[in-house]
This record gives structure tokens, sequence and C-alpha cells, in this order.
């Protein structure tokens, strides 16, 4: 693929850097689909060259372009554009609404649903006698064409009717939400590990591949359980974002 010459206007006055600057506008062209997945950006030296700015400051708006996963340097070819991972906020919200809300199409394939009593540990983070039957949600999401994430949940029975339509249409918590249940809280923990033989075939990724696991067990306002989940995210593709404070 050829090299995309990059005209970038710079306002020298202003207090935001100019690194940020030349960053954050190759952002917006990536995000909004000017700078297409695979687009190679010219040499550093020539870029910096063009927009009149030292090698240092351009290589830092690069690094920061790198960092947030739009560009990716590689011997040989240099640096081109890949395509943007989905960066989630951690917050009680579902990954079908913030596809949504960022402008993505998501699509939803179930995979399994079934009523069932629920393993030990699912229904006491259910905090469920044993042999209640719940409902056991398989699905595998994705956007923009290709695979992101495989989910498993389990919620109560006696919350609503679920049927495998409205789970391919819709997102679990809106059709909770649908049925009156308020979401008020959630109990959530991050990691990762490698994927297994079926899990990358489902999320097209290699065994073995890198995926982020989350586990979340969600209460409404009276304090009553009403999901406990557990997802595979392909690390490759996805990103959870959250904001501290001191």
């Amino acid at each position: 693929m050829t090299q995309t010459p990059l005209s970038i206007p710079l306002d020298r006055s202003s207090p935001i850097p100019l690194y940020f600057q030349v960053a954050r506008e190759i952002e917006r062209r990536i995000l909004e689909g000017e700078l297409a997945a695979g687009t190679r950006l010219e040499n550093e030296l020539v870029l910096a060259d063009r927009l009149g700015l030292s090698r240092p400051t351009l290589r830092r708006a690069i690094e920061y372009l790198v960092d947030r996963g739009l560009l990716v340097r590689r011997r040989g070819v240099g640096t081109q554009v890949v395509r943007p991972r989905v960066r989630r906020p951690v917050e009680l919200s579902s990954l079908y609404d913030d596809l949504a809300r960022s402008g993505q199409e998501p699509r939803t394939e179930v995979l399994r649903l079934a009523l069932e009593e629920p393993p030990p540990a699912v229904a006491a983070a259910l905090e469920l006698p044993a042999g209640t039957r719940v409902y056991a949600i398989e699905r595998l999401r994705g956007a923009g064409g290709e695979p992101l994430a495989l989910m498993r949940n389990h919620v109560p029975a006696d919350l609503l009717r679920l049927d495998a339509e409205a789970l391919a249409g819709q997102g679990l918590y809106r059709l909770l939400r649908a049925a009156g249940v308020r979401l008020k809280v959630a109990s959530q923990s991050i990691g990762a590990r490698g994927a297994t033989a079926a899990e990358a075939r489902a999320l097209d990724e290699r065994r073995g591949a890198p995926l982020l696991t989350m586990d979340r067990t969600v209460y409404d306002d009276v304090g009553r359980v009403v999901e406990h989940g557990s997802h595979l995210y392909r690390a490759s593709r996805y990103s959870f974002e959250m904001t501290l404070t001191g």
C-alpha cells in the first residue's frame, strides 16, 4: 500500500502541545474512516519536515497513537493504521449498548439458551438455593464484521422470559430493564488468560492468544442478584478504560 502524505493544520499559539494536536487530528481521521486500516504513514523524517516539526515532537505523537492501539510500527513496512480497538469504560453497562453508543452496529449470535440448574459456584453467586432453575446463556458478540467477545450469563428464571430472537436483537441489560428490573450496582473482576482451542475458533484468534476476562455479578435496587456473567474479550481488539481520582 502506498504511503499517505498528511497535511495537518497546527495552531502554534495554542497552549495545546503540538504533538497532541497532531495525534488528535490523526486519531480523528482514523476513527472517522478517512485513514483506513492498513494505510501507511510517511517516513517520520519526511512527515516531520512536512509539518514543520522536530522529529522528537512527531515521534511523541506517533507513540501516543501506538499506545492507544491506532497505529502499529512494523519492521520493513513502517507505521500503519490498524483497526481501532473497542475502548469500553468500566461501568454498569452492556457491551451491546456501548457498541451502539459509539456508532458501531452490534451483531449477536446466540450459541446456547437453556433453562437449567446452574453449577454450585454460579448458584452461590446468584444467591439461589440448590435446584433453582436459571437461564444459561452463551452468546458471541461482534461488530464491524468480526467477533469481539464470548459471553456466558446466568439469569434467574423468575425475572423475565427470554428467547433467542430477543437476545440476538438486543442487549441483556436492555431486556432486563424492559422487564422492570432496576440495575443498581455490580461486583466485577477483570483478568487475562490464553484462549483454548474452542475459544480461539469462536473469536478468530490463535490458540493461546491473550484474552481479557471479566466476571460480574449484578444487583438490583433492592439488593437482589439479577445476573452473573463470565465474559471473554479479544485483547487485540478490546480494552477497558477507567478513571482514577485521588
